[in-house]
């Protein structure tokens, strides 16, 4: 009986750029930004790298709520009829992306002919290399900690004029370091915000953060609803059909994301 044969491995490897210790330019969002700028469009954009087009969506939001400022802006138009353009600093970005992964490819190559040598590590390395299936997630500093008997309140300041505040317990700040002043990353679920109009009245959450609404999309039983915070910052809800109904949501609305504390997950990159 013969043996199974060792598999080969390819050495290979990829730029990605960091804000402050979070990873967020990969190279997928790096074509995207460059198909975006040749397209001057999301969908075409999205149709040239082969994604399709809530995916194209998806990274622009993350890139838009995570960067220090906007990189991609949208011009209205409908749900697809919109253009899209790059602001100056998303432009620095991609040129350098571009000659640092040129250079970064050269290396390799001249690397091809090294052998790993360290399979038995490849299991553990996919452990290692986590991520979060919350739809909304965010980037920013802490500004206030409020420590209460129990659970200690954690507000994030997100580059906003709108803080995101969590509840977490007394024993998770200080086993996650959790410091005025630290980046952190705030986890959302969909389904875990309300949506709102200005004009309703007070409510006990702690979270009720204003918008405009960008996005809506209807399915089978429940709705996506995106509402732009800022410039560079866009939440998603999931609410029902009836609910979507009964605001009468329409695009270009004013409205508000509502969520509590409790419903935010924190997390460091340390």
């Amino acid at each position: 009986m013969s043996s199974t044969p060792t598999p080969t491995f390819e050495l290979a490897g990829s730029i990605w750029f960091r804000s402050g210790t979070l990873n967020w330019g990969n190279p997928r969002r790096m074509a995207l930004l460059a198909a975006i700028h040749e397209h001057g469009s999301i969908s075409a954009a999205a149709r040239h790298i082969d994604i399709s087009y809530k995916a194209a969506w998806d990274a622009i939001d993350t890139m838009n709520n995570l960067a220090e400022e906007p990189l991609v802006l949208r011009t209205t138009g409908g749900q697809r009829g919109g253009g899209a353009s790059l602001t100056p600093r998303a432009l620095d970005i991609l040129t350098l992306y571009q000659q640092l992964d040129a250079a970064h490819q050269r290396f390799m190559q001249h690397l091809a002919k090294a052998q790993p040598g360290s399979e038995k590590n490849l299991e553990l390395l996919q452990t290692m290399m986590v991520q979060t299936s919350a739809r909304n997630n965010f980037s920013g500093n802490i500004t206030e900690i409020h420590m209460g008997a129990v659970n200690a309140e954690v507000v994030l300041d997100i580059g906003g004029t709108q803080p995101i505040v969590a509840s977490i317990t007394k024993e998770s700040v200080e086993s996650m370091g959790l410091e005025k002043g630290l980046r952190a990353l705030a986890f959302l679920k969909a389904s875990s915000i309300i949506i709102g109009l200005p004009s309703e009245g007070k409510l006990s959450a702690r979270n009720q953060l204003q918008g405009t609404v960008v996005h809506i999309a209807p399915g089978a039983i429940n709705a996506e609803v995106g509402i732009e915070l800022s410039e560079q910052h866009r939440i998603t809800a999931i609410i029902t059909l009836d609910s979507l109904q009964n605001l009468d949501l329409k695009v270009g609305q004013p409205a508000v994301a509502i969520f509590k504390a409790s419903s935010v997950l924190l997390g460091t990159m340390d």
